[in-house]
């Protein structure tokens, strides 16, 4: 197995630090963003198993809080989409700078409403972001920025997941560039029985390896 560096990191945005963890293979020059879930956190077992995926490729990984302690604490702020996208977009500016690679390129993993920011911080950034994937994403709540969305898109869904199913066969159709919609059998919204979750890391990885 190849090194990596792991940094754990303190983020500045918007007069607050947001806590994260940067861990790096060696020789990567990609790197993906995790933008988890509502209630969730960097800790999300579910995101770090993917991430693990994610680096036995060769990619780098960034999991961080979208919000502090304190902000989480009030519920509303854990669905305020443009709060939660302004916070990733400023992430993302952060790591172009703090990553060693010159100009690495870079994807974004986004779960739930996290899918929602991921999204819409990649319709700001356009080309500059190479790959989006969607784990059981609330894609709904970027529904107006699907068509400035550039990056090539991986959507993940259950079977069992049927109303955010719904939403991601109308998102596959409306993003405008490459895009697939991968359907795990028998899954519910949380990728909880066995070998669902492998099968969630396993296409995100292959899609980051090959878009990254």
């Amino acid at each position: 197995m190849s090194q990596e560096s792991q940094d754990l990191v303190s983020i500045p945005v918007d007069g607050v630090e947001l806590e994260g963890a940067l861990k790096m293979p060696a020789d990567a020059d990609g790197l993906v963003v995790f933008a988890h879930g509502s209630g969730s956190s960097r800790k999300s077992p579910r995101n770090n198993f993917v991430a693990d995926t994610v680096r036995s490729r060769g990619v780098g990984t960034l999991l961080f809080d979208l919000l502090t302690e304190r902000e989480d604490r009030n519920r509303r702020n854990r669905f305020d989409v443009p709060l939660l996208t302004n916070r990733l977009v400023a992430v993302t500016e952060w790591a172009r700078e703090r990553v060693a690679t010159a100009d690495p390129t870079l994807g974004y993993f986004g779960s739930s409403t996290g899918a929602a920011s991921a999204l819409r911080a990649a319709a700001r950034f356009g080309e500059r972001i190479s790959a989006v994937v969607s784990r059981g994403g609330r894609v709904d709540l970027a529904a107006d920025a699907l068509t400035s969305v550039r990056a090539p898109t991986l959507l993940i869904v259950g079977s069992e997941d049927r109303q955010v199913l719904s939403s991601n066969r109308t998102a596959a159709d409306r993003l405008p560039g490459r895009a697939e919609l991968h359907v795990v059998e028998g899954a519910g919204h949380l990728f909880e029985e066995p070998g669902e979750l492998e099968a969630v890391a396993t296409v995100a990885a292959d899609w980051f390896a090959e878009w990254l």
